[in-house]
């Protein structure tokens, strides 16, 4: 059910923001992280991620990722786990980080693959039973207590006009992160609410567009956090798996001091050294 909605989904696991106006530089702007210290004298950090659970992930994905000694965040959906489940249990012996993002994706009824499950249609209740039965999937299935979340097609509400509430505080009793997606900033760790982190597009990014945005974060001492789908060649909805490895060894170069891990640890540092 839910790989055939991926198959026509058109816009799911994209957050659609208005044409913005140009990039605004953010160096030395107020709030900026350029206090805060990542570890072992790193200027920033950078996690991976990559929804839904697809097939090529497992089959393209995570070997390269091992190869390379790199760690990614995976937001899965039961549905698609089980179809590569050995993969995604190696996943998590190889140290990969597994994220709940709900049973079904439901997102707002504008996409026809979700008309009929639309986060309009939801109340609170519901969207809270959508993430604990997958939470209790991955418990059962996986082995796997998640403390990331990531929203289906980043959107955080259900609900119709003034009777549309958030459901962003439900994600922070459950969780230490829940991620949005294809935003246009980087984290600052000082100021970011780790409930709602941003995160930008890697599908269809060269290295070069990947490069600018992690030289930004470094010149900036945030957190940028990538958010793909697909991982091959080419495709929809696809994160060059060139540009991948590229982008990793690149990153993972200690001369270029940035931090690579999974969300969930990122999160946890930054939020364990901030006033209590």
């Amino acid at each position: 059910m839910i790989k055939a909605k991926l198959l026509t989904l058109t816009l799911a696991g994209a957050c659609l923001l208005p044409a913005a106006a140009a990039r605004i530089s953010r160096a030395g702007a107020p709030g900026s992280a350029a206090a805060f210290r990542w570890p072992e004298g790193k200027r920033a950090a950078l996690s991976l991620t990559f929804d839904d659970a697809r097939p090529s992930q497992v089959d393209n994905g995570l070997p390269l990722l091992d190869r390379l000694g790199v760690k990614a965040t995976f937001y899965v959906s039961p549905e698609n786990v089980k179809e590569r489940l050995e993969g995604w249990r190696q996943a998590v012996k190889n140290g990969h980080e597994i994220g709940n993002h709900t049973v079904s994706h439901p997102c707002t009824a504008n996409y026809t693959f979700s008309k009929d499950n639309a986060l309009e249609d939801y109340t609170l209740e519901r969207i809270a039973r959508e993430i604990d039965d997958a939470e209790k999937y991955l418990v059962e299935t996986l082995g796997v207590k998640a403390v990331s979340f990531a929203y289906p097609c980043c959107q955080t509400f259900v609900g119709r006009g003034r009777g549309v509430k958030t459901y962003v505080p439900l994600v922070a009793e459950r969780f230490e992160t829940g991620r949005l997606g294809l935003n246009e900033a980087a984290n600052d760790p000082l100021v970011c609410d780790l409930s709602q982190l941003l995160a930008e597009g890697s599908d269809g990014a060269s290295f070069e567009d990947l490069k600018k945005l992690l030289d930004q974060a470094a010149a900036e001492a945030r957190w940028l956090i990538l958010c793909g789908h697909e991982i091959a060649d080419t495709g929809y909805q696809t994160t060059s798996a060139k540009v991948l490895e590229t982008l990793c060894r690149y990153a993972s170069d200690p001369a270029n001091g940035i931090w690579v891990d999974t969300v969930g640890r990122i999160g946890r540092y930054i939020g364990g050294r901030r006033p209590k």
